[in-house]
């Protein structure tokens, strides 16, 4: 006798007469004890009395008069209310439940069966005569053909107050109901076998609500049996080391009778411990090794929670590689609720220092798949992905390599906060584990160690991004200003290429300790507490009190540097600025603005002079003072320099100042209203010299735009804001419009791109607020009506410097910058479009570009066609098709073919971006239709018919059209392609226009046949499509069960053929799955297509079992 038995050993489960159905085996003790009532194991679940009347909440009617007496005990009903009402009158209806099986055992097993199938939301009742004539098989089937109620919605499905705490109840009922009878009952051989076999037939049902509820019902008396296993282990291991010792003792030592006690306790421990592995195997083999795979998610994803708790209680039993590889798989799942379960299952397991050991050949089999996850398309299963390649690098031997280390760097710049927190927690520790092996000051080498991540990474302009991500983990050492200024300030305190980085992440963390807001995009809608507000105002003044004498030193440093001064500038924006203003400060900033003519620096300086200037501030009027004081200078020097340029007197100097000055005056303009200084006049002048003249300066004439467009939008403001509109005003205001432009048309052919651009830009600015709509009233100032030469000249600059494959100017630069910029010049002027400055039909000049640039400008050009259609639906379909029109007009006779090709493939995009709903686009495609007809029958009473190939590209839209439609265009064909109504090409469009007309028939059957239900059957050698795994056959010993084999796929008979639409997909993936022996010649279980799943970021199908189809699914699914 070897009482410590493995516990891992599964026994041999006698499955027959149903797929359910199993006998356990019975110690002697027990055959002994149970002679005085016997029951027939093939009557261990009896069938249940369906009804077809729904069940609802609080109607405890439908629980029924029992034949089962029940005058003070606990009933189904009792117990249902109980778990629904919450968890404090369980223990006492658990309590009296087993008291009434204590008299009368299958009373109480009628009650607990009642129960459940109560729990499953039917009305069945479970009679005493029913229980003892009828089979399991046969009822169940009954119940699945009757379940036929009017509602999907069941228990543990249901919203609501009622329904909040049923499903937590319901677990908590399992769990107390195992742990009250775990001394006891839980060894009888007839109430929890009994309650198995009802769990594991309804777990096989068609109909969902069973398979739901009695998988979690299972999976929840599994975990509470494997708790209880793991307890009676320690048992029999702690009275195994007692016998042995009582043994090894001389016979004149040993108690009298001691060591008999202990071998009887050594037997009955281990007739528990079988007993317990025979509950765990039927629950295990005849429920989870076939709902893990359902079709329903919440149950897979259930199987996988339950799995969890059992590696945790009974890692002895199941914490091995048989069991673990059911994980793997699912990490594979197409839904994200399953993949998220595993990957916090395997959180748990990884958290354990003591269970790394057993991990080990999981890891390094499903550590690639892990690694994957990282970028999954669920933002949750990405977060606890990472959480997971943290403890794994933390606790394991091997960790993770360089290579998969690197591919989670670069999520500290996600959108999404919480993956980036948890990369963030992630990067920190990799970083703390280099600085372990350093000496020195953590701090310091922890910043230098940060900077040197960043300008490695690809992000340099994301800083913000990146200290938000470390925000939660590393928030001191981002918030040690005196270490960080110390390294910029000291002499070789950092390298010379990392100050400027090192200058980002502290201002950055500036920014971040003093808003206590992320990042724009990462923005959550939080309203700050108190505790946290009085955190940022001592925080605002901690930075207030360091930087006002550490800051001018800074820029003192580095005042020869653009890009560290202007990031420096923004600093002051953080502060207490009563303190900053009080501390006579403000002389530097104007200082700065004086001595750099870079913008960045000019805004940045601009910015905080305004702030400064703020009527809330004490200091606020010297703050105007003087910068006032600096705007009179700077005016007067432009101006004087002004004169001498109109005068053709001016040398390169004067040319240099008149530049800086006018871009500081440009700036400001931009921040403040400069209109009394009037401006415009002295920019008017300038750019009509510079025009005139053809030899335009950049440095001259782009500032020179922004001060003339500035002025127009201050004058527009004045002017409505304004009680009664002062027409002289607004007249003056139209023709200083008029002149700007003009001038504005005229640099949109120029040779230099920033003046081009920056023209082009103001027009689209200025059309916006000025242009008279086409349709309706707008603002007063809306009275500005473009001419054609204008627009004109607008598409020109569209076709000849956005539309195109490269741009000379910004070879040297980054595609992205440049790419940006073409995009938003063209969302300007598609805005013109959609809020009617320019007619719908000026589409047409970016609509047929939509194919060949998709990549590029798809979405924008999507998004105007889109609001196109809600200015007029009719005029939007007849913009398309004068696109396609203009298109074919256009065409090159040699490359004719190619390019036709290239225009019905442009038309057949175009036709997808109308409805779907077809009769709200019943008169659009009419017109279209009407008008291609048109444009294709123009000259043909002349004898051309050079447009009748048109045709062939009206074609691409004719399948939207509903049948009066296609009737009316037939006609209206025939009549206007008389002549040439035998062409091939007209006949082709007759075509487009007739087929598809037909309605296809669809096959009928009949509502009361139900699809037979699939069966295992054996295994016949056919292509593999997906792995399964052994269902009830015997487990195999294999030296490595994780080695990868081919499998054979089950084939079966069915009512009606199916075929999967996933299969060609399946092959590609089966060796990611394959885990287990391939010589089984035991039944395995058909595969389920997920066809309902649509939520996978993979192409893996997974494994599943039998097919529950049936005229049901559509009720029960």
């Amino acid at each position: 006798m070897d009482a410590l038995e493995s516990c891992s050993s599964e026994d041999n489960l006698s499955l027959s007469g149903s797929d359910f159905e199993f006998q356990l085996k019975n110690s002697k003790r027990k055959m002994m004890s149970s002679q005085a009532f016997h029951t027939s194991p093939k009557r261990v679940n009896q069938p249940v009395r369906s009804s077809s009347e729904p069940q609802t909440a609080g109607n405890t009617r439908g629980f029924g008069r029992r034949d089962v007496p029940t005058d003070g005990h606990a009933t189904a009903g009792d117990l249902y209310e109980a778990v629904r009402s919450g968890r404090s009158a369980l223990p006492t209806v658990i309590d009296d439940l087993l008291d009434e099986y204590s008299r009368d055992k299958e009373a109480g097993l009628l009650e607990l069966i009642n129960f459940v199938i109560q729990c499953s939301g039917c009305k069945g009742v479970v009679t005493r005569e029913m229980f003892n004539t009828m089979q399991n098989a046969d009822v169940i089937g009954h119940l699945t053909k009757e379940f036929n109620e009017d509602s999907v919605s069941y228990p543990l499905v249901s919203v609501g107050s009622d329904w909040r705490h049923f499903r937590e109840g319901l677990c908590e009922f399992m769990s107390l109901l195992v742990r009250s009878c775990q001394n006891s009952l839980l060894y009888d051989d007839y109430l929890f076998s009994s309650l198995i076999a009802l769990l594991t037939g309804l777990a096989d049902s068609q109909v969902r609500a069973f398979r739901h509820t009695s998988t979690l019902i299972a999976m929840r008396l599994m975990s509470a049996i494997v708790v209880v296993a793991a307890e009676v282990n320690a048992q029999a291991v702690m009275t195994k080391r007692r016998f042995d010792m009582e043994k090894s003792k001389r016979a004149e030592q040993r108690a009298i009778g001691r060591e008999e006690e202990l071998e009887n306790s050594l037997k009955e421990v281990s007739e528990h411990q079988e007993d317990l592995r025979s509950l765990m195997n039927g629950i295990f083999k005849g429920v989870f090794v076939h709902r893990y795979r359902d079709r329903v998610p919440d149950i897979r994803a259930i199987c996988m929670e339950e799995m969890g708790v059992w590696f945790r209680e009974n890692p002895a039993c199941f914490l091995n590689d048989e069991h673990l590889k059911y994980v793997g798989w699912m990490l594979h799942d197409k839904q994200a609720p399953v993949r998220l379960k595993c990957v916090l299952t395997l959180q748990k397991l990884y958290a354990e220092k003591d269970f790394i050991g057993r991990l080990e050949l999981f890891t390094s089999r499903f550590k690639d798949r892990i690694v994957c996850m990282i970028l999954d398309k669920d933002s949750d299963v990405a977060v606890e992905t990472v959480k997971l390649l943290l403890l794994i690098q933390q606790n394991t031997d091997d960790g993770l390599s360089e290579e998969e280390c690197v591919g989670v760097y670069p999520l500290v710049f996600a959108t999404h906060r919480g993956l980036a927190c948890a990369a963030g927690h992630f990067l920190y520790h990799m970083l703390c584990s280099v600085l372990d092996e350093e000496s020195g000051n953590h701090s310091n080498s922890f910043i230098v160690l940060l900077a040197s991540f960043f300008i490695d990474s690809k992000y340099h302009e994301h800083a913000a991004y990146l200290v938000d991500s470390l925000w939660d983990v590393a928030g001191a050492e981002l918030k040690n200003w005196e270490v960080m200024t110390s390294l910029l300030l000291q002499e070789g305190g950092v390298e010379e290429g990392m100050e400027s980085t090192l200058i980002d992440i502290m201002v950055c963390a500036m920014r971040q300790a003093a808003e206590a807001t992320p990042p724009l995009t990462r923005s959550q809608k939080k309203n700050l507490t108190v505790k946290e507000k009085k955190l940022q105002a001592q925080e605002m003044r901690r930075i207030t009190n360091h930087f006002i004498p550490v800051l001018p030193q800074l820029l003192a440093k580095f005042s020869a540097d653009v890009g560290k001064v202007s990031c420096l500038l923004r600093a002051p924006l953080y502060f207490h600025l009563d303190a900053y203003g009080s501390s006579g400060r403000l002389e530097k900033v104007c200082d700065i603005i004086l001595k750099h003519s870079e913008e960045c620096v000019l805004e940045a300086s601009v910015r905080v002079l305004c702030s400064l200037c703020c009527d809330s501030y004490t200091f606020s009027g010297r703050a105007e003072r003087a910068v006032s004081q600096l705007l009179d200078s700077t005016v007067e020097k432009f101006t004087t320099n002004l004169t001498k340029i109109l005068q053709d007197s001016a040398d390169e100097d004067d040319y240099y100042r008149a530049a800086s000055s006018l871009n500081i005056l440009a700036v400001f303009s931009g921040a403040s209203d400069l209109t009394r200084r009037n401006l415009f006049e002295f920019c008017s002048q300038l750019m009509k010299f510079e025009v005139e003249s053809g030899e335009m300066d950049k440095k001259l004439m782009v500032p020179a735009l922004k001060c003339a467009v500035f002025h127009l939008f201050w004058k527009g403001t004045k002017i409505t804001q304004q009680h009664q509109t002062d027409k002289a005003e607004l007249k003056r205001l139209l023709n200083s419009l008029d002149s700007f432009c003009i001038v504005c048309q005229s640099c949109l052919s120029v040779g230099r791109s920033d003046i081009r651009n920056q023209a082009f830009v103001c027009l689209c600015d200025v059309l916006m607020v000025f242009g008279r709509l086409s349709e309706g009233k707008g603002s007063p100032l809306q009275c500005y009506t473009p001419d054609e030469s204008l627009t004109a000249e607008m598409a020109s600059f569209l076709i000849d410097y956005v539309f195109t494959d490269s741009d000379d100017d910004l070879i040297e630069e980054m595609n992205i910058s440049g790419l940006m910029q073409k995009r938003n010049q063209l969302a300007g002027y598609c805005k013109l479009i959609i809020y009617g400055v320019l007619e719908l039909r000026a589409a047409t000049d970016i609509l047929k570009y939509y194919n060949k640039y998709y990549r590029e400008y798809g979405d924008i050009i999507k998004e105007t066609l889109s609001k196109s259609k809600t200015i007029s639906s009719v005029e939007s379909a007849r913009t398309v098709c004068l696109c396609l029109q203009q298109l074919f007009s256009g065409l090159d006779q040699d490359r004719r073919d190619e390019e036709l090709k290239e225009i019905r493939f442009l038309a057949k995009k175009l036709a997808i971006n109308f409805s779907i709903n077809q009769l709200l686009i019943r008169k659009p495609l009419l017109a279209l239709h009407q008008d291609g007809i048109r444009f294709a029958c123009k000259g043909l009473e002349q004898g051309n018919n050079m447009n009748l190939g048109f045709l062939t590209i009206l074609s691409e839209f004719s399948f939207k059209l509903l049948q009066p439609e296609r009737k009316q265009l037939l006609e209206y064909l025939r009549r206007a392609c008389a002549d040439v109504v035998k062409s091939q090409i007209v006949r082709m469009y007759e075509r487009s226009l007739t087929s598809g007309s037909r309605e296809t028939p669809v096959a009928e059957t009949s509502p009361a046949t139900p699809k037979r239900k699939r069966r295992r059957t054996q295994s016949l050698n056919s292509s593999p499509e997906t792995p399964a795994v052994t269902s009830q056959a015997r487990r195999y010993d294999t030296d490595d069960e994780f080695t990868e084999r081919s499998f054979q796929r089950k084939t079966v008979t069915h009512g009606r053929p199916q075929s999967s639409p996933f299969a060609p997909s399946i092959q590609s993936h089966l060796s990611t799955l394959s885990l287990i022996d391939e010589d089984h010649s035991e039944d395995e279980p058909v595969i389920e297509d997920y066809d309902d799943d649509e939520d996978s970021e993979t192409g893996i199908i997974l494994p599943s079992t039998r097919d529950s189809g049936s005229y049901l699914e559509d009720l029960f699914e």
